[in-house]
């Protein structure tokens, strides 16, 4: 019994025994399997080592242990995770942030099978119309088309044709042989009864229609049997399509049949849809012309011209350069030489006709002169096609015999597809419709107006539809539930995948696994809050909750304190970063947790907190206002940026935040400043730029896409380390240069590993191992190189010292000291100097952008954007970025965050707030002023959260609160 209770306890757990991945210090801990745990603690205090290094990297290699050898050579093997041992392990399933596919194909629609749902639902049930008379199509049995000839036409005189070519050009000799060889003696053509005759043909560049004349019969009786041949005989001809000729009647009337779905007034026909019909992804459903992206690439002509003050020859036309020898300026002489314009004339100067034959060609011919020598001229009677189609041709590096090598997509914009207007279908497949609305229409749809249009759609279907519906409605509703439930209401089918941010797709994914409706699976997530209000937040808290309620263990690596209080077991790490950190420093409930005295805790139970300003910047008293944006959602509007403040722009997600700052605002002041290319979303106007010198934006993206690239050589302070060395007695004596110390060229550097430090074993298949250097043994430098010290140190274990130890180790040089210090000072002292950019995650990328911002000398007029920088940040490292961003406006400078973090929102200067809602809902600025005013706006959904923040019970006392826009 006791043996048996014993191994029931065990499988309730997961435990991990001695896990040492990264910083984790040879580490015991477990939760409990089928229930929400959540991993807290500090920005590299072992977080994601424990929950993805070690516990998700173990699941992942079991699971490649059940596969054969023979599809493990394919895929390769897993390295064991540096742990003794986990027990109780479940299948493992993460769903991260990193896992964003950027293939414009893929879309929410794909990425949730809510839109391979809707492709089944319009195969089976929608109803098709006439793209040309928008009339209801009808399709015929075999037996249905004969019972209605023989009614309709009983008694006449009716011919039955069968179309072999409509609306397509061509002499079709070869077709008329044909049809003559098996036997046929006429045909109609273009509406005319014509015999066939031997080389029979028609006008190639015209349009045609042609029918074979199968039978000519009077309909009675006595001839049922004969026009059942004919029509079956007809069918066979044109696949399924009749034509019966009225002689009898007035002008001869056609009347059209088909087995399949055609219109019965013009005879159009469709092909009977299949779920790929409704594909852009497929050929049998995509436009042709956009091949189902909904976008074309065409020639910026803004972009070819740039200054249209220059001529030709100096240089007007930008891919092709000044005036050269070359074959486009032979064309271009002789077509000035013909039109009477010359090249020297600035292009504004030229008359609209001479630019649009520059730009588009000429049918003429024109005479064109080549002089290879004195002796050897060629003449050339050549069509001129227009400097567009040149440039379409060009292929980088190859067109000319590789004289333009630049690349040509700089001159080109993307703009939507004419054909489909953006729906990336074939028009046939948007004319099959359910409700009167066609797939399309359905897709950009916001999901909570989609999830109503679902709802009431059986009324409007018929019994049999209905049936066949039944099941697969039930499958896009419930889709379409999970998506509202992690908060994405304001997100259409149609959304490119590329489009989302990182907690977007995380919480797409989530809600995809949820309706996958597994069950003893463990799920871990890397902050799944990320980019979600306050407000939506008990959503997706709620959605764990239901992951977990179905038989699933969740795991969680999350800073929110919400989620924190409603887990049913907590993981503290800590005491502090890096080196500092490593260990587990508080488990248990929520409750439980409060009797431990961590950092973690200390915020949670209030014991610290982030403090409210005493008073709220005026500014410079100067303005950026941005008039009538109007990109995507936002509705024509005004938002004003007080100069020399901390502002915040918040409101719900999918609210118009990023469209507003990151589309709009950063794009305009990145072409005023550094003339950028990226054209900012649709706006009227912009006041105060005069105000500003410049906009830097510090975004989460990687600081190198090479394990070469690291915190030292993004701030630049390995210059200053390695002129340092140079200028040491051992060095001068030696004669070193500055490349001596560096990995990246030869001269000081191990060339066994190229200063990489690590050599890469290529295995057959299996993938890639690396392993240190066996010659310099990882230090990345030679023998003679690190035989230079400073203060013992050689430049190496330089690279290898963590940014807390190398700043007292600096203090005496201030160049170095500065720039490590400003690292220090943002939280990122537990990081090494030389640690590769490929580890770091996308927070202490932010970070280490901003420190090398702050140790740049400042103006005080510079405009800084930082999109959610307190993604990722404990409590404690939100305190110290908060210090770092005060510092900068303390200097004159604007700071703006888009944030959701409400210790963020609450210590702001200004707050910009938009909604009421997320997508067609929102896109309004709902207010426009300081954290305090923002609460007295009665149902604002962002000052419902941060009325509790400010630690005021009542409204009213707000303004006796804190002086308002006191210096």
């Amino acid at each position: 019994m006791s043996v048996k209770s014993s191994k029931s306890k065990q499988i309730q757990k997961v435990e991990v025994f001695g896990a040492r991945v990264h910083n984790l210090k040879n580490i015991d801990v477990s939760f409990p399997r089928n229930q929400l745990v959540v991993i807290t603690g500090l920005s590299g205090s072992g977080k994601s080592s424990l929950a993805f290094d070690t516990i998700y990297a173990e699941g992942q290699r079991r699971y490649m242990e059940t596969l054969s050898a023979y599809s493990r050579q394919f895929m390769g093997n897993l390295e064991r995770p540096d742990v003794d041992k986990i027990a109780g392990l479940s299948p493992v399933i993460a769903i991260e942030q990193k896992t964003t596919s950027k293939n414009p194909r893929s879309t929410v629609g794909t990425i949730t099978e809510i839109y391979d749902f809707m492709r089944l639902l319009f195969a089976r049930i929608a109803d098709a119309y006439s793209y040309n008379t928008g009339e209801l199509m009808i399709k015929m049995s075999e037996d249905q088309i004969f019972n209605t000839v023989l009614e309709k036409f009983d008694g006449k005189l009716i011919s039955v044709l069968a179309p072999v070519v409509k609306g397509r050009k061509g002499h079709y000799r070869e077709l008329f042989e044909q049809i003559r060889k098996q036997g046929f003696l006429k045909v109609r053509v273009d509406g005319a009864l014509v015999e066939i005759t031997a080389k029979m043909q028609v006008d190639r560049y015209k349009i045609h229609d042609i029918e074979v004349v199968v039978d000519s019969i009077e309909v009675n009786e006595k001839n049922k049997k004969r026009l059942k041949d004919s029509l079956q005989a007809s069918m066979k001809q044109s696949r399924g399509i009749i034509k019966i000729l009225d002689h009898d009647a007035e002008g001869m009337p056609a009347y059209n049949y088909s087995k399949f779905l055609m219109c019965p007034s013009t005879g159009i026909s469709y092909d009977e849809p299949q779920p790929n019909t409704f594909s852009f992804n497929s050929p049998y459903g995509s436009c042709e012309k956009c091949d189902g992206l909904g976008y074309v690439s065409e020639i910026d002509i803004n972009a070819l011209i740039p200054d249209n003050s220059l001529s030709i020859n100096d240089g007007a036309i930008a891919p092709l350069g000044k005036q050269r020898e070359t074959w486009v300026f032979q064309l271009l002489k002789a077509l000035a030489k013909k039109f009477e314009f010359s090249l020297s004339t600035p292009v504004s100067k030229l008359s609209p006709e001479a630019i649009e034959i520059i730009l588009y060609g000429a049918q003429e011919k024109l005479a064109v002169a080549v002089e290879y020598n004195q002796w050897n001229v060629s003449n050339y009677n050549v069509s001129f096609e227009g400097i567009i189609k040149v440039i379409e041709d060009m292929k980088p590096g190859r067109a000319g015999g590789g004289e333009y090598s630049e690349d040509l997509d700089e001159y080109r914009k993307m703009i939507q597809c004419d054909v489909c207007k953006g729906a990336r279908l074939k028009k046939e497949s948007l004319f099959f419709k359910i409700a009167d609305k066609n797939i399309h229409e359905l897709s950009i749809m916001d999901i909570s107006v989609l999830r109503d249009w679902f709802e009431g759609v059986e009324e409007t279907l018929n019994e049999r539809k209905n049936i066949i519906a039944k099941g697969i409605l039930k499958e896009i509703r419930s889709r379409i539930g999970f998506l509202l439930d992690v908060g994405l209401e304001y997100l259409t089918l149609d959304r490119s995948s590329k489009s989302l941010s990182g907690g977007e797709a995380q919480r797409i994914r989530l809600a995809t696994q949820i309706g996958s409706q597994l069950v003893n699976v463990l799920y871990i997530l890397d902050e799944p809050s990320i980019g979600l209000h306050q407000r939506d937040n008990e959503k997706l808290i709620s959605a764990l909750q239901n992951l977990r309620d179905i038989g699933n263990s969740v795991l969680v690596v999350e800073h929110d304190k919400d989620m924190i209080l409603q887990a049913d077991y907590v993981i503290d790490m800590g005491p502090a970063a890096g080196e500092h950190g490593g260990e587990v420093v508080a488990s248990g409930t929520a409750e439980e947790l409060m009797t431990f005295k961590t950092l973690t805790t200390d915020y949670i139970a209030e014991r610290k907190s982030i403090e409210i300003p005493t008073k709220r910047r005026k500014g410079s008293g100067k303005n950026l206002i941005l008039k009538h944006a109007e990109g995507n959602n936002l509705k024509k509007v005004t938002a004003n940026f007080p100069l020399g403040t901390f502002i915040s722009v918040t409101g719900v997600s999918g609210s118009g935040k990023s469209t507003l700052i990151a589309e709009t605002l950063y794009p305009i002041l990145n072409q005023y400043f550094y003339h950028s290319k990226k054209k900012p979303m649709p706006y009227k106007s912009i006041d105060g730029l005069k105000e500003i010198d410049k906009v830097i934006e510090i975004d989460q993206s990687a600081i190198g896409r090479t394990p070469r690239s690291n915190p030292a050589t993004y701030t630049s302070v390995f210059s200053d380390i390695r002129n340092l060395y140079v200028n040491l007695p051992e060095s001068k004596i030696r004669g070193y240069k500055p490349g001596r110390f560096s990995f990246n060229v030869k001269g000081g550097r191990c060339e066994n590993c190229e200063g990489a430090g690590l050599k890469v074993i290529e295995m057959n298949f299996l993938p890639d191992v690396q392993v240190n250097c066996e010659v310099c043994n990882g230090k990345r430098y030679n023998r003679e190189t690190l035989e230079v010290r400073y203060k013992g140190k050689s430049i190496s274990d330089v690279l290898d010292m963590s940014i807390e130890d190398a700043v007292p180790f600096f203090e005496n040089i201030p160049s170095i000291h500065r720039k490590i210090s400003t690292l220090q000072d943002v939280g990122l002292g537990y990081i090494t100097l030389g640690q590769s950019s490929v580890t770091l995650s996308g927070g202490e990328a932010q970070r280490v952008k901003l420190a090398t911002e702050l140790s740049k000398k400042d103006t005080g007029k510079t405009f800084y954007i930082l999109d959610e920088p307190t993604t990722g940040l404990h409590f404690e490292d939100i305190n110290v970025l908060l210090g770092v961003l005060n510092k900068l406006v303390d200097k004159g400078n604007t700071v703006l965050v888009i944030e959701h973090n409400l210790d963020v929102i609450k210590v702001s200067d200004y707050v910009i707030d938009l909604g009421p809602e997320g997508g067609k809902k929102g896109g309004t600025i709902l207010f426009q002023g300081t954290p305090e005013d923002l609460c007295l706006i009665k149902g604002n959904h962002t000052g419902r959260f941060l009325i509790k923040e400010l630690n005021v019970k009542e409204v009213k006392k707000l303004g006796k609160k804190i002086k308002v826009g006191v210096e």
